[in-house]
């Protein structure tokens, strides 16, 4: 999913964000789903586990190795020059655009805040074995019909290239989605830099999260996010009614049917995903941005904003 910044007026408006935020859900869910038909695969997360690898001098896991193929390519295709665009591989080891680079509006402040590492480790130890729990299960269950039994009845399909496919546009969605928490900070902070900079300047981080924090729009996303991965995840064919949203926060994780039975996705880690991981991180990244938001200018400069 792209954003065209040569065409919106007001790449800053809220109104905007929510809406590419919005779409991004979708593409994170569907992107869970078609993973979560793979069994977990966890030699493709082993640094060093492909001997192809190693003969070629590439030294990482399977999935770091896809990563740098597939962002190498997009690289020369100038995606990382975008503003909302991170690679997962050091962009020092990406070669520069084919095309001459796009010039946009000034939209954020200059800044180095990458959390790519952080989401590439959270996602291949956590999500990906809760997501794929299924399908690994159920594989088990072939296996042992097979006569194999024991450790080699567990997790490896075989299906490397499908698995960190899908794993590479999950993880690319995940990545543009927390870091668009720059683009909330910066609309914030313009919105009202008076009752930022004092926060900015002491610093005082518990206080900057207080004012970018939206307890109510939080309770709804997660409850929207709920809604949506039990239909997307439900077969079409099947004639079971919606649960009933449970109350926020407490009972947000509460499960249901579609869990456990005739789904295609496990609907509680989707939200906890966003619950307990992605909507902190974001936070993190919208916070480390507005302490280095006034980077580089002088006093005289940030007193006259702040007078705006």
């Amino acid at each position: 999913m792209q954003s065209n910044y040569s065409i919106d007026e007001d790449p800053l408006s809220l109104d905007r964000i929510r809406s590419v935020l919005t779409r991004l859900e979708d593409t994170i869910i569907f992107g869970l789903i078609e993973r979560a038909q793979f069994a977990h695969n966890p030699k493709i997360y082993q640094k060093n586990a492909f001997k192809e690898l190693r003969d070629m001098g590439f030294e990482g896991s399977w999935l770091e190795w896809f990563l740098k193929e597939t962002e190498t390519f997009h690289a020369r295709a100038r995606r990382y020059t975008s503003p909302d665009e991170y690679p997962f591989t050091p962009i020092s080891e990406l070669p520069s655009p084919v095309l001459p680079p796009l010039k946009y509006k000034p939209i954020l402040y200059p800044n180095n805040i990458n959390v790519n590492p952080s989401i590439l480790t959270f996602y291949t130890n956590y999500i990906v074995p809760r997501i794929t729990r299924h399908a690994t299960l159920k594989l088990a269950s072939v296996k042992r019909a097979q006569g194999i039994m024991g450790g080699d009845e567990f997790e490896d399909d075989g299906n490397y290239g499908s698995a960190a496919t899908l794993d590479v546009e999950v993880l690319q969605a995940i990545s543009k989605r927390v870091h668009y928490g720059k683009f909330v900070s910066e609309s914030k902070f313009r919105a009202a830099p008076g009752a930022f900079i004092p926060h900015i300047l002491k610093p005082d981080p518990a206080t900057l999260e207080s004012l970018i924090t939206k307890p109510e729009v939080e309770r709804k996303l997660l409850l929207r996010l709920r809604k949506k991965a039990v239909n997307y995840g439900r077969d079409a064919t099947l004639e079971v009614e919606t649960p009933p949203s449970p109350p926020y926060p407490s009972e947000v994780n509460g499960t249901n049917g579609v869990n456990d039975t005739n789904g295609k996705i496990d609907v509680d880690g989707v939200v906890e995903l966003y619950d307990s991981y992605i909507i902190p991180l974001t936070k993190e990244v919208e916070v480390e941005y507005l302490l280095h938001r006034l980077d580089g200018m002088s006093e005289d400069q940030i007193e006259e904003l702040a007078k705006t």
